[in-house]
């Protein structure tokens, strides 16, 4: 079975395959040899094997947390043939077998005969059967026209010489083999072609080193290549993936500089890369793609620029993963940020002034370029990089940058281990000299050939060639909220004194630039002392007009809003104001307010609100924000409208991620000619959440007062006009895809009440897109004081005596305005007289039964003072036109009896209308947070 297996040269481990795969391309026979050292420092009892393949093989696998995670429910609800395992495993040392428990698990751990010493190698034979999984999972295993294979093989985790550490296929491209000499040879069915990231030594076979993992494609195609030749060096781009012949083109010209390009920075030219399509869609460029909208098309960027852009980025990660052996859980920045750190060199090199919008802005409607109003236009393509940072870190939603690769967000991903570790790779080589960094890069990859690196060993190297870069040690193992702060200036004579302060003990330096009106620019690194805060520079002041901070975002700041200072006219010494009329991307060089106009329907007695909208609040959060509205109200003539005022403090590393304090006011209609005014003064308080996990927690606690206009028979009925309430509530919810769950606990209070809510929320989706929910609620009056059943628990309807519920008919009794259903209190759907004033617990339940159509039944029980205690219970269908947004009830048997049978049925049958745009966002930005 293994004629012809060649020793290898010491300490470096060898596996040889023979690997069958069936005419269905199903499943996968193998013959394994495995020659094993022990490169730990200690005796080793048990070899430990990976084996991922059963990370597809049942549900509750990290792998397939991690797709719910991300909202994938494919691999949940996997048919048993679509799923990947392995069926048959015999492992033998020297003829002798060694027994294996439990073959579903990831990690084998196999016990040995004699300990294998520090040093010692052990040849291991291996026979097994492997069900491939659907490649729909991760890209990797079988499909109708290809089979790709990563990750399949059992090999041992180079990166746990121990073995005592478990290692779990969580699908995030990580590598655990390496410095491995592999020969693999493959009998396929007939006409079926094979690639890999291996070389080819004759049809079907492959032979030699790998510092990552082996991966093969299987396909009834032969795909394209490309040679390129770069000083004198030959390499082979191979494509698991058909190229269109524009495309094709277009890489022919490119590929020769890019190569070129990162060879001149990392010293790297290899002689074969394959790139499959899985790895092409991971690592292209963000946000060049084109815009489609209805039957409109915009090209950001020209076919020939996107490729460049894309390929880019591809065919330099490639080459870093391909060089460089890294733990990724624990050391992705290193890669990821010098693969940023090289794009942003070559997007300075030729694409110096594209804007992150490419073309886009030059698009004409009627004969205008309505995105030129937008700062988003002005935006340079390489302070995307910053910029993505930024967004972020304003929501206290980034992780430091040294975070474990596996709890890391998807946004975070991008915008922390890639473009935040990149920038200050830029920043550290603008400040010691481009060609100085370059060499130190160089130099580190080459003395670390074909051996695990640390990449604090380059940081340490990086500061001890420049000093200035030694913060970058400690910088990666916080969330940090670094800023540099333009304080004040002074001219005096020829110069300026530029005052600078720092919120940092760090020794970090600033980048100091001046520009002149005719946008001649100048620029000073200043360094600072370490307890030194504050520091005056002086500098000719020449025609000096603007003074900035490190611009363009090439440092990780904290608020860049404060980096701005104007030496001449009416601003000096300030920031300018700015009128916008449509949300932006912030121009931190102004203080912007926008000005938006706003139409909207609010409810049958006020009806379409006509007004403006004044606020600061960008496309990115801000700490202190601040929106008023006045409108006009068609429905009633008169102004009403609302406003708010709120501060955020937003602790990078505390188990609070946000307290806010607010206050707030507005004045509209709840009736005809009826108005309320509501203030209310709050706080909230957000608790520290892993970002990739859907669970949230808070605390709140609003004092709101009201007054409303009553009309003479509320007056007769001795109705509140003004009242106060005080409210302190506890949220809790986590909206994982399979399992959505939430809590709650409120309390309210007035001088005539105080009552205390609980709600629990759990909805189950059993199958796809078929979901069971159950809600729990109990309310209870600790005292009930009150004139009248306004504050009461509602039935089948919600009285909304804290204007929240933005009911279309606030007060209406009658009509398809009083069908409107809101979720609360008891909630149930039939309309079932009364309110309760004592206590009161229900249950609702709502099942999928097919397609939008469901089936519900709630039932309760509650008792009113001096009243004996009541059950009802109702059921119907439901109609889900937009889930939790757009919903009909169609009541059929409740305890009022028959409902289908009463005259006024159409009366009866409800809706479910939510009009708030943040709620459906919101909604669609699961997952990818």
């Amino acid at each position: 079975m293994f004629v012809g297996v060649a020793e290898v040269s010491a300490q470096k481990d060898s596996i040889y395959i023979e690997a069958r795969l069936s005419s269905d391309k199903k499943m996968l026979d193998v013959s394994e040899e495995l020659v094993y050292h022990n490169h730990s420092g200690k005796d080793l009892q048990t070899v430990k094997l990976l084996n991922w393949v059963s990370a597809y093989n049942r549900r509750g696998t990290s792998l397939v947390y991690r797709k719910l995670e991300d909202r994938n429910t494919n691999l949940h609800f996997a048919e048993p043939h679509e799923l990947g395992k392995l069926i048959s495993l015999q492992v033998k040392n020297a003829d002798q077998e060694i027994p294996v428990h439990e073959i579903s698990d990831e990690n084998l751990l196999l016990p040995l005969k004699e300990a294998l010493a520090p040093g010692e190698k052990i040849k291991l034979q291996l026979h097994y059967q492997i069900q491939l999984p659907d490649r729909k999972f991760t890209g990797y295993g079988t499909s109708d026209t290809q089979v790709a294979l990563k990750y399949f093989f059992i090999v041992p985790d180079h990166f746990d010489p121990d073995n005592i550490s478990p290692r779990k296929y969580v699908d995030i491209e990580e590598s655990v083999n390496f410095n491995t000499f592999w020969t693999v040879n493959f009998d396929l069915p007939v006409n079926y072609f094979i690639e890999s990231n291996l070389q080819q030594t004759q049809m079907n076979s492959f032979k030699g080193y790998l510092d990552s993992d082996p991966e093969f494609l299987i396909s009834q195609n032969e795909y394209p290549s490309i040679k390129v030749s770069t000083d004198g060096m030959n390499t082979e781009i191979k494509f698991g993936y058909n190229l269109k012949p524009e495309e094709k083109q277009n890489l022919e010209f490119y590929l020769p500089l890019q190569l070129k390009f990162i060879k001149e920075k990392t010293g790297l030219v290899p002689e074969m890369l394959f790139i499959t399509e899985k790895f092409r869609s991971k690592e292209d460029f963000f946000g060049n793609n084109d815009i489609s909208f209805w039957k409109f098309r915009f090209k950001l960027f020209t076919d020939a620029e996107k490729a460049d852009l894309d390929y880019f980025g591809i065919i330099t990660k490639k080459i870093l993963d391909e060089s460089i052996i890294t733990d990724k859980q624990d050391n992705h920045w290193f890669k990821n940020g010098l693969k940023s750190y090289l794009e942003i060199q070559y997007l300075k090199k030729f694409y110096p002034d594209t804007k992150l919008l490419g073309a886009l802005p030059e698009s004409q409607i009627f004969g205008i370029k309505p995105l030129k109003l937008f700062h988003a236009s002005n935006v340079k393509l390489t302070e995307r990089y910053g910029l993505a940072y930024q967004y972020i870190m304003s929501q206290n939603l980034d992780q430091k940058i040294d975070e474990k690769y596996a709890v890391l967000s998807n946004f975070n991903d991008m915008a922390i281990s890639h473009f935040e570790t990149g920038t200050l790779f830029s920043y550290a080589a603008d400040k010691m000299g481009y060609e100085n960094f370059d060499y130190l890069v160089q130099d580190f990859i080459s003395k670390n050939t074909d051996k695990q690196i640390d990449p604090r060993d380059f940081l340490k190297e990086l500061a001890e060639k420049d000093k200035r870069n030694t913060y970058l040690q400690d910088f990666i193992q916080h969330k940090n909220r670094v800023n540099f702060k333009l304080k004040r200036f002074k001219k005096e004579g020829d110069s300026l004194n530029i005052k600078i302060s720092k919120n940092t003990p760090d020794e970090i330096p600033v980048k100091l630039q001046t520009e002149t009106r005719d946008g001649v620019k100048k620029e000073y690194w200043i360094d600072t002392a370490g307890e030194d805060k504050t520091k005056t520079v002086s500098i000719p002041a020449l025609d000096v007009y603007k003074i900035t901070l490190n611009d363009d975002y090439i440092f990780p700041e904290a608020n860049y809003r404060d980096n701005f200072l104007y030496a001449k006219g009416l601003f000096s010494n300030m920031r300018k104001i700015k009128l916008k009329l449509i949300k932006d991307i912030p121009n931190p060089e102004f203080n912007e307010i926008y000005v938006n106009p706003r139409i909207r329907f609010s409810n049958t007695y006020d009806k379409f609100l006509i007004g403006f909208n004044f606020k600061n609040q960008s496309l990115f959060d801000q700490k202190f924000l601040y929106s008023v509205t006045p409108t006009y109200s068609t429905g009633t003539g008169k102004l009403v409208g609302s406003g708010a005022v709120a501060y955020s403090f937003l602790p990078a590393e505390s188990m609070i991620r946000s307290l806010t304090f607010g206050i707030s006011g507005s004045q509209f209609h709840y009736d005809y000619d009826l108005a309320y005014k509501k203030a209310s003064i709050y706080s909230n308080i957000s608790f520290r959440k892993n970002p990739r996990s859907t669970v949230s927690r808070g605390v709140s606690i609003s004092y709101n007062y009201f007054e409303r206009d009553l009309n003479a028979e509320m007056i007769l009925r001795n109705d509140y006009d003004r009242y106060n309430l005080w409210s302190l509530g506890y949220g809790y919810s986590d909206n994982q895809s399979i399992h959505e769950k939430s809590l709650s606990v409120n309390t309210q209070l007035m001088k005539d009440f105080n009552k205390v809510t609980a709600e629990g929320f759990y909805r189950w989706e059993f199958a796809p897109r078929q979901k069971l929910s159950v809600r729990l609620f109990a309310g209870y009056f600790i005292k009930n004081n009150t004139r009248n059943n306004t504050f009461n628990y509602g039935i089948s309807r919600v009285s909304d005596y804290s204007f929240s519920y933005n009911l279309l008919g606030q007060s209406a009794t009658g009509g398809i305005l009083s069908q409107q259903y809101v979720l609360a209190d008891g909630g149930f759907k039939s309309l079932i007289p009364g309110t309760v004033n004592k206590w009161i617990t229900s249950v609702n339940v709502d099942t999928s039964v097919w397609k939008i159509f469901h089936i519900y039944a709630d039932a309760g029980v509650y008792q009113n003072s001096n009243r004996p205690t009541q059950f009802i219970w109702d059921s119907g269908v439901k109609v889900r036109v937009i889930s939790d947004f757009l919903e009909i009830y169609f009541p059929v048997q409740s305890s009022l009896g028959f409902e289908p049978g009463f005259k006024d049925y159409a009366r009866r049958i409800r809706y479910t209308l939510i009009l708030n745009l943040s709620s459906i966002i919101n909604a669609a930005r699961r997952g990818w947070y």
